[in-house]
């Protein structure tokens, strides 16, 4: 089991590294006293015979909002080393004063040490409190410059995932006739093709068939094109990656949604996951006009 304890600083990001986390597959429990650490993590490794009740990504958010139960953050660990081995990496966040006090105001959010002193007390008590776990962490991030995209860069990179993982790409064939699907990001129109619906002995096919892939690919059209968007995707994939975006979805439309469309869906959700990304593929309209039957795949 993958274990990520996640401190530091309030205001320093926290809250935006445990989104990063959740959307790389993390189980995520915010403010946990550390006490009930070892006992919450043997629970899980432990679980259903070993298996973590299917879950195989854990983090926890540990913080000054426990007070003096934060004391205890150093012997759980020293328990779980012993009782629970299992890897783990502890990462602080930090930024300084100015930027802390910064973002409390634009927020409005009450820090929270601050109920009986300045905020600027409250940030200095912080540190010194804290100042125990930061000398255990794995890994002390200074978000003082960072923006979400950056944090989220320097997260990936922590907990050793790839980053063209660090997002999601949902691929979607679709027929015109039919309509747009409401949520693409990029929508590409391949009715220029050769249609295969004008073939008789291709009609009843679909684009997962191998008799599609073999008509389409006659057409120096189709494979120029296939090219093209190959450049551009693996092209832009990495630029979408690094401004932050954790989901991307492309239509693929003709006119009926399912002989051409189909077809360079399926080629690009392959070469999408040949590059590395986490890629699905959806045929909307593969099977909607009763003309046709069923696809022999």
């Amino acid at each position: 089991m993958d274990i990520i304890f996640l401190t530091g600083m309030s205001g320093a990001g926290k809250s935006q590294a445990v989104h990063i986390l959740e959307d790389q597959g993390y189980f995520c429990i915010d403010n946990l006293p550390p006490v009930a650490l070892p006992g919450i993590v043997a629970t899980f490794t432990n679980g259903q015979g070993g298996e973590g009740y299917g879950i195989e990504q854990l983090a926890f958010v540990v913080d000054i909002r426990s007070k003096e139960l934060l004391k205890g953050f150093g012997e759980a660990l020293k328990k779980i080393d012993k009782e629970t081995p299992c890897p783990y990496k502890v990462i602080f966040l930090e930024a300084n004063d100015d930027v802390l006090i910064s973002r409390y105001r634009q927020t409005r959010r009450k820090h929270p040490l601050s109920k009986d002193i300045s905020l600027m007390e409250a940030i200095n008590t912080e540190r010194k409190m804290l100042q125990g776990i930061r000398g255990r962490a794995d890994y002390v991030v200074d978000t003082s410059m960072m923006v979400i995209p950056a944090l989220k860069e320097e997260i990936l990179n922590i907990i050793g995932d790839d980053i063209t993982s660090g997002m999601s790409i949902y691929v979607e064939s679709f027929g015109f006739k039919y309509g747009l699907p409401k949520d693409c990001d990029n929508v590409f129109d391949v009715r220029f093709l050769p249609n295969p619906f004008y073939i008789q002995e291709l009609k009843l096919c679909s684009g997962l068939d191998k008799e599609i892939g073999d008509y389409l690919e006659k057409f120096d059209e189709t494979v120029e094109y296939k090219q093209k968007i190959k450049d551009l995707l693996l092209f832009s994939a990495p630029l979408y990656v690094k401004e932050g975006k954790g989901r991307l979805h492309i239509g693929i439309g003709c006119t009926g949604g399912r002989h051409r469309s189909v077809y360079i869906a399926e080629y690009i959700n392959g070469l999408l996951l040949e590059a590395g990304y986490k890629s699905t593929v959806h045929h909307r309209d593969i099977d909607k006009d009763p003309r046709y039957g069923k696809s022999s795949v």
